[in-house]
């Protein structure tokens, strides 16, 4: 039986590794917004646990890199464009070049379709300049 200190152990791990991947702190995507029920905090502390916690560090098969650019795809693919925001900067952080992610975004083209890979490319094309400083 899971006790409250391993929860809590849990949570602080995955936050751990979130912010190591992302290279950045999370408090400000994990405080409380303005109307958010109270079941919010849980749905956010889950899906960190499981994503952060659960699936990042399984890196015996597939290193972090490849992950990286792996969830980069994902995104991109899906059209979740604030998500794919948060996988380039892991992908970056991470040792994934700006012109492989533009390669990916080239295979995406052919296989999900041109107005998908745009929009991602131009979230991309944000992503670099703010890592550029500028």
């Amino acid at each position: 039986m899971m006790t409250d200190h391993d929860e809590e152990r849990d949570y602080g791990t995955a936050l751990r590794t979130a912010e190591e991947l992302l290279g950045m702190p999370l408090e400000r995507f994990l405080e409380p917004g303005a109307g958010e029920p109270a079941n919010g905090a849980d749905f956010k502390r889950l899906a960190t646990v499981h994503t952060f916690g659960d699936v990042w560090p399984r890196t015996d098969v597939l290193d972090t890199r490849t992950r990286a650019l792996v969830s980069v795809t994902i995104a991109a693919t899906l059209g979740t464009l604030e998500p794919l925001r948060g996988q380039l900067r892991i992908a970056l952080n991470n040792g994934v070049t700006p012109e492989e992610i533009v390669e990916a975004f080239i295979h995406i083209e052919a296989y999900a379709g041109a107005a998908r890979a745009f929009d991602s490319y131009q979230v991309a094309l944000q992503v670099f300049a703010e890592r550029a400083g500028g």
